[in-house]
């Protein structure tokens, strides 16, 4: 059995982890286009990279019809 202590700190750590990905995924969607032109390769590399930009956007309608499909086919399953 996983103590408390124990499951705070895996709680603590998973939002720690998924705010550091939130940060990071931010800073190269929006914050690094917004920066001038750097000399550095990563940074440059980032303003000019305009996948993850779109990822997240064009992801969130895919997700509502996997959402819908869920739904659905637990009601079918439900009433069958």
């Amino acid at each position: 059995m996983i103590s408390s202590k124990e499951r705070t700190f895996w709680g603590w750590m998973f939002v720690s982890v998924g705010s550091v990905f939130f940060v990071g995924y931010f800073f190269v969607a929006i914050i690094a286009k917004l920066l001038p032109p750097s000399n550095v390769a990563i940074i440059s590399a980032m303003q000019n990279d305009w996948y993850y930009c779109f990822l997240v956007p064009l992801t969130l309608p895919i997700v509502f019809v996997a959402v819908y499909f869920h739904w659905l086919s637990m009601k079918m399953f439900k009433h069958a």
